[in-house]
């Protein structure tokens, strides 16, 4: 079990570090697109209002469309998102000021959408990043319980830590009390994570019960109604508004969701408003559909069943996005943990490989492999994350692919980092990769007040908590970066100077190479 916890922690690791850390930072996906849009609208507004803004849009700019969706703002937004298919098939999107009903003519970013799509996407082409994905999940479950089997004193893993004892023994008091401290989340999150994709990953049951049709699956689960054949024939549309406060009256409380317009204009329009799943621990929201005529309840989509609602329910703990925000901070910090617990790992494997290669008279080129790419990982990744924020408020507004460059930005600073590792000395890699990430963060608010009439004072005192949040995170992460680089330096100044042996020039570039 040591074996099996060590090489699948070593084999992925790093890829599993890049997805918790996206999906740590994807807990504040709303807020970080908030931020990355200093121009769009701040101000809450009335669910029904927006919903009404919507509807006289779409009815003006989306006519003759064969759906619309509307995503309703709730608490944690404040635009509105307008999706419609055309007749042609084609997909429109805007982005309207729920307030005045305009458009808002904001900077094209994808905000803390890059992040949450990384997470389990990995920036690939559909599928090949899901299953990716998904296989290391996989792996992380299997690294998970191997490491409890193997670690099975966990009151005393979780109160011994000996900062001041030999590397490797500090180094594996960290990853073991980091294990143990969140290790409730992290099994639930691993676990989780699967079931989100199991529809993709294990489909033979859908296919062997319902003959491959995926939409009848759905269908008898009575949580997505049929969609109804337009029957050609003009019939004016009820106003949806009215018809979302309907639907409240159905559900126990709760803000609405989306709202999903079918064959507008048709005879055979229908009209869908779903609950939010924010507020709750499942997924799906109920939601009620409406004839789109004459606005009478056609069905009441219920409560599933139980083995949908143990998976929705699975599904929820994993988006949390029933959380408030003192738990979406404890989803956060917990995934930190995570995520350190991970680089704990991959480091102490390459300080207990190097002893080995000390003892031996060599350093192993596989060994400087895992060190090098540990450097771009751990101490190159938030710097990438950095050039991502960096590259929002500099790059010029006018530019057509502005969202596509943003995600450029991180992927060259990253690929850079992996360079750099590669070229300096061990030591110095990670003191100046953690330093420029320190100050990348550090900077970003001053960046941001000098390209945006926002700041972070201003934010402060117009009581714009989720501006400010982000800019004081951000002062945080680059405290937190400061203090590993410092501690980086200190250990070096500490290191002893080597006496003359057979080969000095091979124990010096040892000791240089010793994290």
């Amino acid at each position: 079990m040591a074996w099996l916890h060590t090489w699948t922690g070593l084999v992925l690791g790093w890829l599993l570090l890049a997805i918790f850390v996206t999906g740590t930072l994807a807990v504040f996906r709303p807020e970080i697109s908030h931020w990355m849009r200093p121009d769009q609208p701040t101000a809450a507004v009335d669910q029904f209002e927006a919903i009404a803004a919507a509807d006289r849009y779409l009815r003006s700019h989306a006519d003759g469309a064969k759906r619309w969706f509307i995503n309703v703002p709730e608490a944690r937004e404040t635009a509105l998102p307008l999706y419609w298919e055309a007749a042609d098939g084609s997909w429109h999107d805007v982005l309207l000021d729920p307030g005045s009903g305009q458009l808002v003519k904001q900077r094209a970013t994808l905000g803390g959408e890059f992040f949450y799509r990384f997470h389990f996407e990995l920036q690939m082409p559909y599928p090949w990043g899901r299953w990716l994905a998904c296989f290391a999940a996989m792996v992380m479950l299997v690294a998970l319980v191997s490491g409890i089997v193997t670690h099975r004193r966990f009151f005393k893993d979780f109160f011994t830590f000996r900062p001041k004892k030999a590397a490797q023994r500090s180094w594996l008091d960290a990853h073991n009390a980091l294990g143990v401290l969140a290790l409730p989340f992290h099994l639930v999150m691993t676990y989780s994570g699967l079931v989100t994709l199991l529809s993709m990953t294990m489909p033979a049951a859908i296919n062997a019960l319902y003959d491959g049709d995926a939409t009848a699956f759905y269908a008898e689960q009575g949580l997505e109604p049929a969609a109804p054949t337009a029957a050609g024939i003009t019939r004016p549309l009820q106003p949806l508004a009215p018809l979302a406060r309907s639907a409240i009256e159905h559900w126990q409380g709760g803000p609405i969701g989306d709202v999903t317009v079918t064959a507008p204009g048709d005879a055979n329009a229908r009209v869908t408003v779903f609950r939010a799943d924010s507020g709750q621990l499942q997924m799906r929201g109920a939601g009620v559909v409406f004839d789109g005529v004459n606005g009478k309840v056609q069905q009441v989509l219920v409560t599933p069943g139980p083995a949908t609602l143990t998976h929705d329910v699975i599904y929820g703990l994993h988006i949390a996005r029933f959380a408030d925000y003192p738990t979406r901070w404890l989803y956060f910090l917990s995934g930190l943990v995570g995520s350190l617990m991970i680089a704990t790992g991959l480091v102490l494997w390459s300080i207990k490989r190097q002893q080995r290669d000390t003892k031996t008279g060599k350093a192993g080129f596989g060994t400087r492999c895992v060190v090098v790419l540990n450097i771009a990982t751990v101490a190159g990744l938030p710097l990438a994350v950095a050039a991502f924020f960096w590259g929002n408020r500099l790059l010029p507004l006018a530019r057509p692919e502005r969202a596509s460059e943003e995600v450029l930005c991180f992927f060259i600073v990253w690929a850079t980092a992996l360079a750099h590792a590669a070229l300096r000395p061990t030591r110095a890699a990670w003191r100046e990769q953690l330093g420029l990430g320190a100050l990348a963060f550090a900077l970003l608010p001053l960046l941001s007040a000098i390209t945006t009439p926002q700041s972070l004072p201003a934010s402060l005192r117009q009581g714009d908590w989720t501006y400010a949040g982000f800019e004081l995170t951000a002062l945080g992460a680059a405290a937190a970066l400061a203090w590993a680089a410092w501690k980086v330096h200190r250990a070096g100044q500490a290191l002893p100077v080597p006496r003359p042996a057979r080969k000095p020039a091979a124990s010096a570039q040892l000791v240089e190479d010793t994290p």
